[in-house]
């Protein structure tokens, strides 16, 4: 079985490389992938690990041999799916409970999009609270998480301000619920009830200065890589705010991953949420994908076909 693997020849580059084949455990499901989706954070972890490591979570697929244990979709299932970073394969073991049947209409690549931005988009505003009626600020919204949520955030009822930032990251924004499109730093119509932030740095620290008494953050990432602060006037910026980190894989945990995404696909079904697909490659040839998504020049999601 081939895999894509860490190069021994370059700080971020893969190849394809012969891997063993996987073993499912009893409650697992042999997944043969027709295609995945890549993730800023798999490409920034992906300098630290040693050659040959494997990543990849979002996978997209046919299911070959169903979980031993009777649970998951049966075999012949079209599936989409979290795997145990280890999915940029030709086939994977994975989770019965983090798959889901991808319904008649939803193709590969939107499906393989899904897992990873739409999960953290759905649980990142599950943690803010009520939205109907509420201001909602989502940071870093040009990429395949706060595109999620913009989307997510507007079908609720918000008011959504998407920050962004270069003005053509804002590209089609309005068209999925945002009311207002601007750089980081932009005065508000109003003050805001709910901060997503995923970039962290001194995009937080403005959009900490926007928060209305009693508003709610919700932390996702750090795409700024740099400390995280809060202004000096903290305490009079939004007075009983309060901040919340949300990290997927804990989630992922406790929640019932498998009907989750399951309503997410119901969702691209009903027209409500638009996978945002920017940029596909075939995984014989992943380079230029990766560096398009390491650039920040995709508004929303890449994916790589097998």
């Amino acid at each position: 079985m081939r895999a894509l693997v860490k190069a021994p020849d370059g700080e971020s580059a893969l190849s394809l490389g012969p891997v063993d084949e996987p073993d499912p455990g009893p409650g697992q499901a042999l997944v043969a992938i027709r295609a995945v989706g890549v993730n800023r954070g798999e490409l920034t972890v992906l300098g630290s690990l040693p050659p040959g490591a494997r990543i990849g979570r979002d996978i997209a697929g046919t299911v070959l041999r169903p979980a031993a244990d009777g649970s998951g979709p049966p075999a012949g299932s079209r599936v989409v799916g979290l795997a145990a970073c280890d999915g940029w394969a030709e086939r994977a073991a994975v989770d019965a409970g983090r798959l889901a049947v991808i319904p008649d209409g939803i193709g590969w690549c939107g499906a393989a999009a899904l897992p990873v931005a739409a999960l953290t988009a759905r649980y990142a505003l599950e943690r803010a609270g009520r939205l109907l009626g509420r201001h909602v600020l989502v940071t870093g919204a040009g990429g395949g998480v706060g595109r999620a949520a913009v989307q997510l955030a507007a079908a609720a009822g918000a008011r959504v301000t998407a920050w962004v930032g270069r003005p053509e990251r804002g590209a089609g924004l309005e068209a999925l619920g945002a009311d207002q499109v601007a750089g980081y730093g932009a005065p508000h119509r109003r003050p805001v009830d709910v901060l997503l932030d995923g970039c962290g740095g001194e995009v937080l620290t403005r959009a900490h200065r926007t928060l209305a008494p009693g508003a709610r953050v919700v932390r996702y990432g750090n795409t700024c890589f740099s400390e995280l602060r809060l202004p000096a006037c903290w305490g009079q910026d939004g007075p009983g705010a309060s901040v919340h980190h949300l990290d997927l894989r804990a989630e992922v945990l406790r929640r019932p991953v498998s009907r989750d995404l399951a309503f997410l696909l119901q969702l691209v079904v009903e027209g409500r949420l638009d996978p945002q697909v920017a940029l596909t490659g075939p995984w014989t040839d992943p380079q230029p994908v990766l560096d398009a998504l390491r650039d920040r020049r995709l508004n929303g999601k890449a994916v790589l076909t097998l």
